[in-house]
């Protein structure tokens, strides 16, 4: 069997405002392998944003089991939350980030300065296709090729994980077909633990397993028999 590499266990998670509690996870049970491409499926609300920030050491569960490999998420201080994300993920969300006066090519520099065993720029750049737009700007590409461009900054540093928010939530079906062919090259050929949220359900026929959510909790898990090519998917 693969390696377990995150487990979660009655992870709940509630947010206070004065007298008034919201549960955005609800006692929810996950495991995630090493180098599956899992979809998180769900409508706005139903909590896999949260998850995922949980498990990318951006937010901390309020109770409950949450662990990466041997690291207890749960347990970790500020400093050990900002290691972890460091040292083992990679975040890709809906709006790029990129930062307009550097080329493509420096925005991937800039976490590849600060990583333990980067790949070049160049090369991060080619897996996701856009070793000829290297040296444009954020200004002179088009949506998907600056989305192709934070995850080429995303997997630069070697992450363990990959977590991706929405990631053509913002691009039209033929540009988000080409971002989903650069996530799904990265976990094909990197063998990256990859976990998608989205609120699109096609998108869950190139995952090796999707999961639904409704109300903070896993409702529905299933194994896909025969995946999808992202330019196969019915948008």
């Amino acid at each position: 069997m693969a390696e377990v590499v995150f487990q979660a266990r009655g992870l709940t998670k509630v947010y206070r405002t004065g007298a008034v509690e919201v549960r955005a996870l609800d006692g929810l049970d996950l495991d995630l392998f090493a180098g599956e491409l899992v979809v998180l499926l769900g409508p706005s609300g139903s909590g896999k944003s949260t998850l995922l920030n949980i498990l990318g050491g951006l937010d901390r569960a309020t109770d409950g089991l949450c662990r990466f490999r041997d690291i207890d998420l749960v347990r970790l201080d500020d400093r050990g939350l900002t290691e972890f994300r460091r040292r083992y993920v990679g975040f890709v969300f809906q709006f790029y980030n990129l930062i307009p006066s550097l080329t493509a090519r420096e925005n991937v520099a800039l976490v590849t300065e600060i990583s333990e065993h980067p790949m070049r720029p160049e090369e991060a750049l080619d897996l996701v296709g856009l070793s000829a737009r290297a040296d444009h700007f954020p200004a002179e590409l088009s949506g998907g090729e600056q989305q192709r461009v934070a995850i080429a900054r995303a997997i630069a540093k070697r992450p363990d994980v990959l977590l991706c928010d929405e990631p053509t939530g913002a691009l039209d079906s033929h540009t988000g077909i080409r971002v989903l062919e650069a996530i799904t090259a990265v976990n094909r050929e990197l063998g990256t633990t990859t976990a998608i949220i989205t609120h699109n359900a096609a998108i869950k026929d190139i995952a090796h397993r999707f999961c639904r959510f409704a109300d903070g909790r896993i409702v529905e898990t299933t194994s896909n028999q025969k995946r999808l090519a992202p330019a196969e998917v019915s948008w």
